[in-house]
């Protein structure tokens, strides 16, 4: 199935996340990323809930730091990647050059002093999407659509 998804993501801490060639301070709070799969959206989000994996992405290295609290995927043929990073960029603070290599947004994170889920559902129903939170790799292999 391909789509996009949202992370939901806590930081308890201040953290000097390091990536392949950048380095982002992050303030304590929440974080929402945004991402897309165009193969394979179950497989994707269930690669973010694991521990072990290689580090690729921006978001590896910060999941290496962080607590994925949840994840909503967003079943849909089209990309919508940036158009949900424009959405949720009207209520979070971005983080500049967070992932956003292939579309035309300055990041694909942004900040939440509180949790995000109620503006992330917002934005959702908003736009008419449909969409499943989870929580673990199992919720995903039990998804039923």
């Amino acid at each position: 199935m391909r789509g996009s998804y949202f992370l939901v993501i806590g930081l308890d801490t201040k953290k000097e996340v390091h990536t392949k060639g950048r380095v982002f301070n992050l303030k304590p709070g929440y974080y929402v990323y945004v991402g897309s799969a165009m193969n394979s959206l179950e497989k994707r989000v269930a690669r973010h809930f694991r521990k072990n994996k290689k580090l690729h992405w921006h978001i590896d290295f910060l999941l290496k730091e962080a607590e994925l609290l949840r994840a909503y995927l967003i079943p849909n043929e089209k990309r919508l990647e940036e158009k949900l990073s424009l959405e949720v960029a009207k209520f979070g603070e971005p983080v500049e050059g967070f992932g956003a290599g292939d579309i035309r947004v300055s990041t694909n994170l942004y900040r939440f002093e509180g949790e995000p889920d109620e503006t992330l559902v917002k934005i959702l129903k908003g736009l008419g999407l449909n969409w499943k939170r989870v929580k673990s790799v199992c919720e995903i292999e039990e998804l039923r659509w």
